[in-house]
């Protein structure tokens, strides 16, 4: 099944990759083989849920074939090396982080609780739960799901075709560090800014509002 996976990757402009060359490449502790799902090839590529990676030179296949969301349900691990969606669970790097970044990583989440729970509250109805991330370097937020959980890719397949669909919430990450996320704290649009970046990580993961007009309104106001 390995080989019937036409995919490109952040590090290769070849449309198909050999999954061989991609643990040929692999860093020194890397114990995973990455890869994200999207619609497009310009979808996956662009997705914030890649930014650390890129950061760190760690190759993520970009899978866009609308087969590849069944073939991975069965493809589990490669050579021994298991495949690990980078949409799915908490980042964790392993080896390939090093103990600054986590330190800073818990502090961030311990001087953000209050602004975490707040955003629960405010987004109850839209996420399972909010939380502080490393995955991010240049966006404000992003939405991932549990590790056993189903992709937000193969959900929105799943309803195209008119099949049922489990009713599960995504969870909300957040860049501590990002201007925006900053500006929450003690603003009085919290509300608005909130729902805002809940969709605008929406958008940015493939997704689409479930209300546009008033993501739209959202943003008008603040713009006036």
């Amino acid at each position: 099944i390995a080989k019937l996976l036409r995919y490109a990757s952040t590090t290769s402009d070849a449309q198909t990759v050999s999954l061989t060359d991609y643990k040929a490449r692999m860093k020194d502790g890397q114990k995973a083989i990455y890869y994200i799902t999207a619609d497009t090839l310009a979808a996956a590529k662009n997705s914030p849920q890649l930014e650390v990676f890129k950061k760190k030179g760690i190759e993520v296949l970009l899978m866009t074939d609308r087969v590849d969301e069944w073939s991975l349900s069965y493809l589990r691990e490669f050579d021994g090396t298991p495949l690990q969606s980078v949409a799915k669970g908490a980042v964790d790097l392993g080896d390939l982080q090093d103990e600054a970044e986590k330190k800073a990583a818990e502090e961030a989440a311990e001087h953000v609780k209050p602004l975490l729970d707040k955003l629960k509250e405010a987004l109850k109805d839209q996420v399972e739960d909010v939380r502080v991330t490393t995955r991010l370097v240049d966006s404000p937020a992003c939405l991932v799901v549990k590790d056993a959980g189903m992709s937000m890719q193969l959900a929105r397949m799943l309803k195209q075709a008119g099949q049922p669909v489990p009713d599960t919430k995504p969870v909300l990450e957040i860049n501590a560090e990002h201007p925006l996320v900053k500006k929450l704290e003690g603003s009085a649009h919290f509300d608005d800014l909130a729902h805002i970046l809940f969709d605008q990580a929406l958008l940015a993961e493939g997704g689409l509002p479930d209300d546009p007009a008033a993501y739209v309104r959202r943003v008008n106001a603040l713009l006036v």
